[in-house]
């Protein structure tokens, strides 16, 4: 992954960013020398999204499949959220 620098990004502007993106898929911007953020094209930061709930979809049906559900009402649900402690969520 190709970085900019936050001076290259206040000087150059958006023009720094799809430069470094013609020839890579994201473009890190560095501030004072540590990678603080990360620019994707909408495209490629949609196909991310994708991944993501495909990967949620896969777990969900390995949990069905695996017997790790539970059946029960909105209220009982919430109230075993409510009796829950932060560690167990």
């Amino acid at each position: 992954m190709q970085a900019i620098t936050s001076n290259e990004l206040k000087t150059g502007g958006i023009g720094a960013i799809a430069k470094a993106l013609e020839q890579d898929r994201e473009v890190g911007v560095s501030v004072r020398g540590h990678l603080r953020y990360v620019v994707l094209e909408a495209a490629e930061y949609q196909r991310l999204r994708d991944c993501e709930l495909e990967v949620a979809l896969l777990e969900t049906r390995a949990d069905l499949a695996a017997g790790r559900f539970r059946e029960e009402s909105v209220e009982a649900h919430l109230t075993r959220l409510d009796t829950m402690t932060p560690e167990q969520l």
